[in-house]
């Protein structure tokens, strides 16, 4: 699951788009399927969003929540993806995106009915 979070002006024109950018550079790095698209945009008052200076008010959060398993090397692979493809689609340059991957162990996620250390049918590869 992705959380995404930006101030309300700036990300709801983009959503769409920032989706599809952030759902290919995870079919792109991690092999992630097509019907695997979870993302929550969670638009923010100006008033609610404080982010450190430097930065415009185009500043954007991706929370990337999964299970654990891909390699350090993948994950930042996956990282610089997203800045550039992010850049080069959506004009925002890295200084404004901020980005947390959040790893939890399979048996901490429950989806379908099981946990996810029970799960034998995933269509891609968690340990790449």
């Amino acid at each position: 699951m992705i959380v995404i979070y930006g101030i309300r002006e700036k990300l709801n024109p983009i959503k769409a788009r920032l989706s599809d950018v952030i759902h290919g550079c995870m079919q792109s790095v991690l092999g992630m399927p097509e019907d695997k698209r979870a993302h929550r945009f969670i638009p923010m008052e100006n008033e609610d969003f404080y982010y450190p200076g430097g930065r415009s008010d185009a500043y954007t959060v991706i929370e990337i929540n999964m299970m654990s398993g891909r390699q350090v090397e993948t994950q930042k692979r996956l990282i610089k993806s997203l800045f550039k493809e992010i850049e080069n689609q959506l004009s925002i340059p890295p200084v404004d995106i901020e980005i947390v991957i959040k790893e939890q162990s399979p048996h901490q996620w429950g989806f379908r009915g099981m946990t996810g250390d029970e799960a034998n049918d995933l269509k891609y590869k968690v340990k790449v």
